[in-house]
Formats: C-alpha cells, sequence, structure tokens
C-alpha cells in the first residue's frame, strides 16, 4: 500500500506534517503519522485542506504562478478559503458551473495549476472554503 506524503492544515493554522495509510475523502477520521514518529487521528471536520507534497522541506520563497495548464479538460477554479487565503488548480469533480457536486460530503480535490510547486494534489474542505470561483481554463 502507497504511504502519502501530506501537509495538513488544520482550520486554527495548525500545521502537520506526515504520512497516511488510511486518508479516504469519505472518512469523518484517518490516521497521520507525524514526521516525529507519533501517530494521531485527524478529525476531517477540523481541517482546512490536505496537501500531498514532493516535499516536506517545500521552498518558502518559491511564487506559485498557477498558469499550467491540463489537457483532459476540467474545471479551473480558484478557491478562496475563509482564511483569506486562495488557490487555484484544476477540480476534478466539480462537473459543471451551474451544479457543484463535490467528491464528497466533506471536500473535494483540485490539482494546483503550477506543476513546478511542490503541491501535487490538495483535498479542499467545503466547511473551509469562502468562495469557489469557476475561470476560463
Amino acid at each position: 500500500m502507497k504511504i502519502n506524503k501530506m501537509v495538513i492544515r488544520l482550520k486554527d493554522k495548525t500545521l502537520l506534517k506526515g504520512e497516511s495509510p488510511d486518508f479516504y475523502p469519505n472518512s469523518k477520521t484517518f490516521h497521520l503519522r507525524l514526521v516525529e514518529g507519533d501517530e494521531i487521528e485527524i478529525d476531517i471536520e477540523n481541517l482546512k485542506a490536505v496537501f500531498w507534497v514532493k516535499s516536506f522541506e517545500g521552498n518558502k520563497d518559491y511564487t506559485y504562478s498557477y498558469d499550467d495548464s491540463i489537457p483532459w479538460g476540467v474545471n479551473k477554479v480558484k478557491v478562496r478559503f475563509a482564511d483569506g487565503e486562495s488557490m487555484i488548480g484544476y477540480a476534478q469533480h466539480l462537473h459543471c458551473k451551474s451544479h457543484h457536486v463535490y467528491h464528497s460530503d466533506y471536500g473535494f480535490f483540485i490539482t494546483p495549476a503550477d506543476f513546478k510547486g511542490n503541491n501535487d494534489r490538495v483535498f479542499v474542505l467545503n466547511s473551509a472554503t469562502e468562495e469557489i470561483k469557476f475561470l476560463d481554463a
């Protein structure tokens, strides 16, 4: 089974880094094995977003451009989180501009529109968003 390298951002701005063998978008909880070695249970309702990352270190000086495009034709969206942060990416499960069909009761996946950044994909929590705006791809 593949272990996923994740950075977890909670709504209270706590940042956790680790790996999870059991994250599922429809599950209320999952386990995170912290880089320090402890394992904790995460309640999905406390999350802002889950970031699958290339490395835990990342590059703090990197400026995301969100100009890359995905050729397989999904919706490009701008997500504005309740804390004021924004991210642009491609939503796999927001099927049309008139009906928001989310992948789960809790949120949806996006692929960031900046492939050089540290984030491979992101699970965005519905309850942590202020606005989801469809953009021209």
